[in-house]
């Protein structure tokens, strides 16, 4: 009678061990399943973002933004980037430009130009909100007289009208 009741309990382990190996084995191939149905998903998404890119009307627009420091630059791209339709936005420390691409059946250059002016920042359209300059670090308020040089050349002084 021992031995029997043994033997039963041997085989209910045997059963449990055979299941554990079934349910493990039948996880493993949904995970497998479901993965490959997600890759397919990202092909997917990816090729529509691709034909959709092609059928955006992207233009390049360059224009002068006043400010001084690396800070003033990761405000002005965070504010020009928030516009919708942005799709880069990278502003030069030195000749105080910065070159926008976007989409522009989405948004307009006026659009990105009061976003950076909101953000404190004078652009060569519209000036800078005073409240949000204000509020910008000490280094990061610049002379509102300050040229936005474009061409990165240094403009020499005119001495035309008088003799050296």
């Amino acid at each position: 009678m021992n031995f029997s009741k043994k033997n039963h309990e041997h085989k209910n382990e045997n059963v449990i061990n055979v299941s554990k190996k079934v349910i493990l084995s039948v996880a493993v191939i949904a995970a497998l399943g479901l993965t490959s149905c997600k890759d397919e998903t990202k092909k997917e998404t990816t090729e529509a973002k691709t034909e959709k890119s092609k059928d955006m009307a992207m233009a390049d627009l360059s224009f002068g933004v006043r400010g001084n420091c690396g800070m003033c630059k990761s405000t002005i791209e965070k504010a020009a980037n928030s516009v919708d339709g942005v799709a880069s936005a990278n502003w030069d420390v030195d000749k105080k430009k910065i070159d926008v691409s976007f989409d522009d059946t989405k948004t307009d250059a006026m659009a990105i130009h009061k976003a950076i002016a909101a953000s404190g920042y004078d652009t060569d359209k519209v000036p800078g909100s005073e409240d949000a300059y204000k509020g910008l670090p000490g280094c990061c308020q610049y002379d509102h007289e300050m040229m936005m040089n474009q061409s990165g050349e240094m403009k020499s002084k005119d001495h035309s009208n008088h003799d050296h």
